[in-house]
């Protein structure tokens, strides 16, 4: 009988260390939500600073050209 039946401090000792699993595995998950959090992030601002990029790229480029159809003259509206 004595071999089947374990202390008070053994048993304490295997529930400590099934509550220390739980812990880690639930501090894995909510790490590895929070890196995806992250790179969705760093994603978001990557693909809005390109978009900026060729807005404001194009804008530029437009305004560039309707400026050099000018030639550098001022224009009146008596012409």
């Amino acid at each position: 009988m004595s071999d089947s039946v374990l202390s008070v401090s053994k048993i304490d000792d295997r529930i400590a260390i099934v509550n220390l699993r739980e812990q880690i595995e639930q501090a894995a998950a909510y790490s590895g939500a929070a890196d995806e959090e992250l790179m969705s992030a760093y994603a978001d601002q990557k693909g809005q600073a390109a978009v900026r990029e060729r807005y404001f790229s194009g804008r530029k480029s437009s305004a560039i050209a309707s400026c050099s159809g000018t030639s550098g003259k001022k224009l009146s509206r008596w012409q």
